[in-house]
């Protein structure tokens, strides 16, 4: 058994010039909403689900950006509440939350 049972990691790059990245969306804020959600609804810690900052994902072009891990289910969104969707149907549910899937074709 992992020490965690589901893992979200939230791009937070910054790329210089005019280059897509994911920092242009508030993706501090998307981060910090979905660690507090987690935490409210008591799935944070060992065994459970951790919300974690990473830098560049490579996947710039679909930014934001967030990838859940065992399942490697790769997330875009768009405000908070695509972030509680995330939280309450896959971290917390288990269901991959299919409109907010990134296309496998969106790279950097």
């Amino acid at each position: 058994m992992s020490y965690y049972e589901r893992h979200i990691f939230f791009c937070l790059n910054k790329r210089d010039g005019t280059e897509a990245s994911c920092a242009l969306h508030d993706v501090e804020l998307a981060y910090a909403h979905c660690k507090g959600r987690v935490k409210a609804l008591g799935l944070n810690g060992p065994g459970q689900v951790r919300v974690n900052k990473a830098g560049c994902l490579d996947r710039c072009a679909g930014g934001p950006v967030a990838v859940v891990y065992p399942e490697g289910t790769w997330y875009t969104y768009v405000d908070r509440h695509d972030i509680d969707e995330i939280v309450e149907r896959h971290l917390q549910g288990g269901e991959v939350v299919e409109r907010l899937l990134l296309a496998p074709e969106v790279g950097r």
